[in-house]
């Protein structure tokens, strides 16, 4: 059963590599982008990649359902096990403004788990997969989070810091969640965390790669995530050096609960 996953990560892998050159060729061009819905940018590339990784990942696994963010959502999916739960540009308002901070991101959720992660940020030369159990890998380097256990001066990726967070430390922030929450899988970040509602294909492919790298992995309110839901979101999410993710979540409860009306 592994070497049949590693096998099939090794195959998603590939084509999102393809998918990713195909975004890629078409980056900073000019193409059509619209708001689906006030603050929630598209673009045509999203649409022509998310079409080109269904027909690919079907052929990988006709059995499987699909969620994705740029396809009508079917019930069809929760009477699948295995579903595919992709975002065919995380990060497209960097996209469609020229910027790397983009991805294309894939995963394979059985059973409500993921079991394969990938992600391709061509524009960045970064290529990131992870298969349950088996580790998490950038350019075929293992990943390690890292080792703080003190919540102060935790790096966190974020464009201002509010005040109530001034301990903490800002870098860099690339408009993809998904690469965020990477970046804490890579030891370039110690914390990510979002008290919003946030979606499924945002999240399932860096979720396995943080967590297989050593993070601490939940959403904002300290629970499980689980996948392929009838309502397909989650309590936004936290990732977290595993030493800090207790203080980090004691920190941001009260705005936490507030935001969710717990």
């Amino acid at each position: 059963m592994a070497e049949a996953i590693a096998d099939l990560t090794a195959a998603v892998v590939a084509v999102t590599r393809e998918a990713a050159a195909m975004a890629f060729a078409r980056w900073q061009t000019d193409f059509a982008r619209w708001e689906k819905t006030p603050g929630s940018p598209v673009c045509e590339v999203d649409l022509d990649v998310d079409r080109m990784l269904r027909a690919r990942l079907a052929g990988l696994l006709p059995d499987a359902g699909w969620l994705s963010e740029e396809t009508v959502d079917s019930p069809d999916r929760l009477r699948r096990s295995r579903v595919w739960v992709v975002d065919p540009i995380d990060g497209t308002r960097d996209y469609i403004r020229g910027r790397p901070g983009w991805a294309v991101s894939v995963a394979l959720v059985d059973d409500g788990e993921v079991v394969l992660g990938v992600l391709d940020a061509p524009a960045r030369d970064e290529r990131w997969h992870a298969t349950r159990g088996q580790g998490a890998w950038r350019n075929d380097v293992a990943l390690h989070a890292g080792d703080r256990n003190v919540l102060a001066g935790a790096r966190v990726p974020t464009d201002a810091l509010p005040k109530i967070d001034r301990h903490l430390t800002a870098v860099h922030k690339p408009n993809s969640i998904a690469l965020r929450m990477a970046m804490v899988a890579a030891d370039e970040a110690d914390l990510l965390t979002t008290l919003r509602w946030g979606n499924e294909w945002d999240i399932a492919a860096a979720a396995l790669i943080a967590a297989e790298a050593g993070a601490t992995v939940s959403d904002a309110l300290g629970a499980p995530l689980r996948y392929n839901k009838p309502d397909p979101t989650a309590f936004g999410v936290m990732v977290a050096a595993p030493g800090i993710h207790a203080e980090a979540l004691a920190w941001l409860a009260d705005r936490a609960h507030a935001a969710f009306g717990h």
